[in-house]
C-alpha cells in the first residue's frame, strides 16, 4: 500500500520517527534503496512447524500446533523454493544466513536438507554466499547427518540443559524417556566430524542452584566453546497470549510476591527462572568464566556485553534499542513478526500472497520493531544500565513499571545484579552521569 504524503506524516509522528526515515524503510520493501541503504533481514524458518519428538514442559513452541491449527507439519517443496528465492532477493548483504528451527527440523529427514542446499545453490547470485545454521535437540543426529552438516558447513545449535540430573528434569521424549544420552552422543559425533556447534541451554527455575555444574559440564565434558544461555520466562497464559497483549490484571510490580515462580498465584509458569535466580546464574558463570576461560570459551551474553561497552551494535536483538529484524516463517508460509511472537495478532503476511520484502519492510513490522523503544518506561530511561539492556526483550516485559508508563522486564533485577558485578565502577559512574545529563535534557530528571 502506497501512502500519501499526509499519511506518511501522520504515521511518522505516531511511530516517533522522521518522515524521511519512514519513506526510506517502506521503499526498501519495494526494492527502492536510498543511497547507503543496505537491506538485511533474518528469518527463523520452521519447516516442520512445532512438530517435535521431545515433550519439554517449558517449550514455548509445542503449543503452536493448537494455537495455529497446524495440520500437515511439513513445508511444501514449491513453498520452500519460493521462500529461499525471495529470502535471497530480500538481502543486500554478501552473506545470506538461513536459520532452520522448530519444533525439531531434523524430523524432516536428511533428504529435505539436501534439497535445501540444492535450491540455495540454484538461486544464489554470483558474488554472494550462503550460510546455514540448524537448531536441534540432537537426538536424531547420526553419522550420515554429521557428514552432511560438515560437508556443507552448517553451524549447529545443540539444545542441552546441563548434566544428567538437570537436563532430565524438563526434556523427556514424547514417551517420557530420557534424552540425555542421545544428546551427549550427538555432541561427541559432531566433534568427531568437525562440525562447529554451540550449546543452547535454557535457564529455568532449577538452573541457578546448579549454575557451576552446568557450565563446567558444558565446558569440560561436552567440550562446548560456544555457549548460549536463554532465560525461561513464560507468563501463565503464554500458550494463547503474547506479552504485548497481556491484560493489566496479569501484570504486577517487581516487588510483588506473585513474581516468584513458586507462588500459587505467580504471573509466570512454575518452571520460569526468577529474576534473582537469573542474576545468580549469570554471576556464578561469569566468575568462573572470567577466572579461567576468557578468550577460550565464548558466551553469547558476555560477548554481547563487551560489544555494547565498546560502542558496537548489540550482537543479540534482545539488547538492541529496537527490534523487528528477526522474523519467523511457519511451514505453511505464514510469516510472523518474531520467533517469540508467533501469535495470530503478529502475522504479517504469507509467502506466495505477498513478496517477502514487502512483509519485512511493512508498516506493521516497523511498528512492532519500534514498539520496543517507543514503549520503554521512564524507569528504564533513567537506569544507568539502559544502553546495555534497552528494556530487554519485549517477550519478558510483563511487570508494571514503577513509573507507571510502560511494562518492565521480568528479569530487570537479575540483569542489574549481573551488571553490578560485570561492569566496572568507573564505567557505571560514567553511565550514571550520562543518564542524569539525558534526564536533564529530556526534562525527566
Amino acid at each position: 500500500m502506497t501512502l500519501t504524503d499526509a499519511q506518511l506524516t501522520a504515521q511518522a509522528q505516531r511511530l516517533n520517527i522522521s518522515v524521511e526515515a519512514l519513506r526510506t524503510y517502506l521503499d526498501a520493501g519495494y526494492g527502492k534503496r536510498a543511497p547507503g541503504v543496505v537491506r538485511a533481514v533474518h528469518i527463523t524458518a520452521k519447516p516442520a512447524g512445532s512438530a517435535c519428538n521431545l515433550d519439554c514442559d517449558y517449550c514455548y513452541y509445542l503449543s503452536k500446533e493448537g494455537l495455529l491449527r497446524q495440520a500437515n507439519q511439513r513445508i511444501r517443496e514449491d513453498l520452500l523454493e519460493r521462500f529461499i528465492t525471495e529470502y535471497i532477493a530480500t538481502q543486500d548483504t554478501e552473506e545470506i544466513a538461513f536459520t532452520w528451527h522448530g519444533g525439531e527440523p531434523t524430523l524432516l529427514g536428511l533428504d529435505f536438507f539436501r534439497s535445501v542446499v540444492r535450491l540455495q545453490a540454484r538461486h544464489l547470485p554470483a558474488g554472494r554466499r550462503i550460510s546455514n545454521d540448524l537448531q536441534t535437540n540432537g537426538t536424531l543426529l547420526d553419522d550420515d547427518w554429521c557428514r552432511f552438516l560438515a560437508e556443507h558447513q552448517f553451524l549447529v545449535g545443540l539444545s542441552l540443559d546441563g548434566p544428567r540430573e538437570v537436563h532430565e528434569q524438563h526434556r523427556p521424549s514424547k514417551s517420557g524417556a530420557s534424552t540425555f544420552d542421545a544428546v551427549v552422543a550427538a555432541a561427541q559425533r559432531l566433534r568427531r566430524h568437525g562440525v562447529t556447534f554451540s550449546t543452547l541451554t535454557v535457564v529455568n527455575r532449577d538452573s541457578p542452584e546448579h549454575a557451576l555444574s552446568i557450565y563446567r559440564f558444558l565446558r569440560d565434558e561436552i567440550g562446548s566453546v560456544y555457549m548460549q544461555f536463554i532465560p525461561c520466562v513464560e507468563p501463565q497464559d503464554f500458550r494463547h497470549t503474547d506479552a504485548m497483549h497481556l491484560p493489566e490484571a496479569a501484570r504486577v510490580a517487581a516487588d510483588s510476591p506473585r513474581v516468584a515462580p513458586q507462588h500459587p498465584l505467580s504471573i509466570v509458569t512454575p518452571w520460569s527462572v526468577s529474576p534473582q535466580g537469573w542474576g545468580e546464574f549469570l554471576c556464578a558463570v561469569w566468575r568462573e568464566w572470567r577466572g579461567h576461560d576468557r578468550g577460550r570459551v565464548r558466551i553469547n551474553l558476555f560477548e554481547n556485553l563487551f560489544a555494547l561497552q565498546a560502542g558496537q551494535p548489540a550482537h543479540i536483538c534482545t539488547h538492541a534499542p529496537v527490534c523487528g529484524k528477526n522474523l519467523a516463517l511457519e511451514h505453511d508460509g505464514r510469516v510472523y513478526a518474531c520467533d517469540h511472537f508467533v501469535y495470530p495478532a503478529h502475522e504479517i503476511g504469507r509467502i506466495g500472497e505477498q513478496p517477502l520484502a514487502e512483509m519485512a519492510f511493512s508498516l506493521k513490522q516497523l511498528e512492532f520493531g519500534l514498539a520496543k523503544f517507543n514503549r520503554l518506561p521512564t524507569q528504564c530511561k533513567r537506569c544507568e544500565y539502559l544502553k546495555l539492556c534497552w528494556g530487554e526483550c519485549p517477550r519478558t516485559r510483563i511487570l508494571q513499571s514503577a513509573t507507571g508508563d510502560g511494562a518492565l522486564s521480568y528479569l530487570c533485577e537479575g540483569w542489574k545484579q549481573f551488571y553490578r558485578l560485570a561492569v566496572g565502577p568507573q564505567r557505571r559512574a560514567a553511565a550514571k552521569a550520562a543518564v542524569v545529563r539525558q534526564g536533564a535534557t529530556d526534562g525527566n530528571g
